[in-house]
């Protein structure tokens, strides 16, 4: 094999390594904005959580479904919240395993 043909065989071999390295920064990139918008939504949803136990078990609370503010049981709201609160906690684990 002729010293031309060594250099196009590594020359590729780099142009293939570059294209990897290029996925693998994309796929970084993507995973930490995904991790960033449910460590946001976390946090957003531990704040509800904390102002749904500082109400009174009467107190009214309401959840926005569209345009409409639509009455929910307190009881019921705060199953929500928390559900939310491990569903996201679970996605933030598989993301940094």
């Amino acid at each position: 094999m002729g010293s031309t043909a060594v250099l196009k065989e590594l020359q590729g071999d780099l142009e293939n390594k570059a294209n990897d390295l290029t996925k693998l920064q994309k796929d970084i990139a993507k995973n930490h904005q995904v991790r960033k918008k449910y460590t946001i939504q976390l946090g957003e949803n531990e704040l509800v959580l904390k102002e749904l136990d500082l109400l009174n078990d009467d107190a009214n609370v309401y959840k926005l479904i569209g345009p409409v503010l639509v009455k929910q049981d307190l009881a019921e709201a705060n199953a929500n919240v928390r559900k939310r609160i491990d569903y996201i906690s679970a996605e933030l684990y598989v993301l940094s395993s």
